[in-house]
């Protein structure tokens, strides 16, 4: 693998771009005209008339670059979004944004709001009918209110048919419709969420490769608990396990496994997802690995702390449901194969899109098609890395199988989770009481039915 360039998380997916080629002319040159030949019988002794010259069409120049007479795009986010200019493709990222600063006469305004005011600021500026930003960055699961309310447009409302994005989408991507309708849009990247394990531990404790177990076919939840069990063991026989199974955050495991059973607590069309029986399969499933087979290392002592999510990092737990920003620290070497297979696996889907961030145009911004269109030839820049992702994931993996792995069967493969931007929608509630107080699945999911229904209301 070429040498890491350390491009920022940000941009990493942000350099593809294609290459418009100017196809020639299928004229080679042959006569297409009907002139007789000489010795055609049917001349006659009349001079020749000439033929009027063809006029050439005017060609058609392009139209002018809209002056926006110095106006200020704004651009938000809870972190820096204007590249650091530290590797080759930033400083070609940042030499766009000058280029088309000049052609269309305004200034690129990067806002930084720390993260827990980021929402508020989001939304009562633009029911005030000034937005703060004309372009905003928002988890999607967060932006679901915000549909209801009508301060976010439809990626239809701001984009021409001639926008990358209705067409090849190499710049630019819609993402994931909610209710229907398409309202983000962003960068084509690498999301690498999935089972991740250790090789070291694997090879110590003569464990089989879960990537065998994946080539093969048979990476399902049983063969993924068997593993789990036998890496639970107390080497030293001092009567305390020393290596684990699997840890993480029980929400989480419910949410990736449920999408790998073909289930989701909400759908993404709104509608109850939590009272399927196959999440009612999924949560039994997990409630197993918590709190039957005990096979999960709780480092906190709380099961449902999130932060049992690093738990992993420290190098005696086979395996975790992670991510690819979690997992570049690490002391050991890393693998990773998609979240195991439910029962009733649709064969799509292996892990639950529930942080995907995209850009929203505002309710309000003027001149909305033109700064989309903008904003999206910021990224028409030429390519830095030999594959979408490469830089970044190289940062991560040190085998190129597992990159080839991932980027195969694990990016693309996410399904939007979108629960958790339902305001009062009791997934937390659930947990707990499963995880934490051992209480029935099936009792749990129609204690909070009502509830779930009413939240869902709220927002159709």
């Amino acid at each position: 693998m070429k040498k890491l360039k350390g491009l920022s998380i940000l941009f990493i997916a942000m350099m593809m771009v294609t290459t418009a080629c100017s196809g020639g002319s299928n004229n080679g040159g042959s006569n297409t005209g009907t002139n007789a030949p000489a010795n055609n019988a049917t001349a006659t002794n009349e001079p020749a008339k000439e033929e009027p010259a063809k006029e050439e069409p005017a060609k058609e120049e392009p139209p002018a670059a809209v002056d926006l007479g110095g106006r200020t795009i704004k651009v938000a986010a809870w972190w820096d979004q204007k590249p650091a200019g530290n590797t080759a493709g930033e400083k070609a990222r940042l030499d766009k944004l000058a280029e088309l600063e000049k052609k269309y006469n305004f200034k690129f305004e990067f806002i930084n709001v720390p993260f827990e005011q980021y929402m508020d600021k989001v939304t009562t500026s633009t029911l005030a009918g000034e937005p703060f930003a004309d372009i905003a960055i928002m988890e999607l699961k967060r932006a679901i209110p915000l549909v209801k309310q009508g301060i976010i447009l439809p990626v239809s409302e701001f984009t021409s048919a001639t926008d990358d994005i209705n067409n090849e989408q190499k710049l630019m991507q819609k993402l994931p419709a909610m209710g229907g309708t398409e309202y983000a849009f962003g960068t084509p990247g690498v999301q690498i969420v999935g089972t991740y394990y250790n090789r070291d531990l694997v090879k110590k404790l003569g464990l089989q490769d879960p990537q065998e177990l994946f080539n093969a076919g048979q990476w399902t939840w049983d063969k993924f608990l068997e593993l789990a069990k036998a890496a639970t063991r107390d080497t030293d026989n001092d009567g305390k396990n020393d290596t684990f199974g699997y840890s993480g955050w029980p929400v989480d495991a419910a949410r990736h496994l449920g999408v790998t059973n073909n289930a989701m607590f909400v759908n993404e069309d709104l509608t109850m997802g939590m009272t399927d029986p196959k999440l009612a399969e999924t949560l039994e499933f997990v409630n197993r690995l918590y709190n039957v087979e005990n096979v999960v290392k709780v480092k906190s002592g709380n099961k449902m702390d999130w932060n049992e999510t690093n738990t992993f990092k420290d190098g005696d737990v086979l395996m975790s449901i992670n991510y690819d920003w979690n997992v570049g620290d690490l002391t050991f070497e890393v693998g990773v194969v998609p979240n195991p297979s439910g029962p009733n696996t649709d064969s799509k889907h292996t892990y639950a899109n529930s942080a995907q961030n995209g850009w929203f145009m505002l309710k309000g911004v003027k001149d909305a098609q033109t700064i989309y269109s903008i904003w999206e030839q910021s990224f028409d820049v030429p390519p830095t890395e030999e594959y979408l992702g490469q830089d970044w994931l190289e940062s991560r993996f040190k085998n190129q199988a597992d990159i080839d792995l991932a980027l195969k069967s694990v990016n693309g493969t996410g399904r939007l989770a979108i629960e958790e931007g339902i305001p009062d929608f009791p997934v937390f509630a659930v947990m707990d009481e499963i995880i934490l107080q051992n209480q029935s699945v099936s009792a749990t999911i129609e204690k909070h039915k009502a509830a779930a229904e009413a939240a869902l209301q709220k927002v159709k």
